[in-house]
């Protein structure tokens, strides 16, 4: 078992950045093996995919954050973070913490945070 917690929401002017952390607790095998990614879901929305990165380090974005985040992964490869730059309006949502082990199909999230930007 995989527990996350996620830290770093707030309320921020358009424009402005903020930076989310995750941290994976729980089965250390489990942690190395794997791949973290952030979503995110708005008031009447789904949940979307915001970013992924494996557990080799690749990365992926969905269209809408590409060249404004960037998602990296610690050294101890327990810790995801997602750097927000040149927020806007439309990035406000709860962001959740996603863990995922393709090997053995676990699927943890985090209790989400909130993120808000001002106009």
């Amino acid at each position: 078992q995989v527990q996350l917690v996620e830290s770093g929401g707030g309320l921020v002017q358009a424009g402005g950045s903020l930076r989310l952390s995750c941290t994976a607790s729980g089965s250390i095998l489990s942690i190395l093996l794997m791949g973290m990614g952030w979503y995110r879901q708005a008031p009447g929305k789904q949940r979307e995919l915001v970013a992924v990165i494996t557990s080799g380090g690749s990365t992926n974005y969905a269209d809408s954050v590409k060249d404004r985040f960037t998602i990296s992964r610690g050294n101890g490869k327990n810790t995801v973070y997602l750097q927000m730059n040149s927020l806007k309006p439309e990035d406000t949502a709860v962001y959740y913490c996603n863990g995922f082990v393709q090997t053995t199909g676990g699927n943890y999230w985090g209790q989400g945070t909130q993120v808000t930007v001002s106009s």
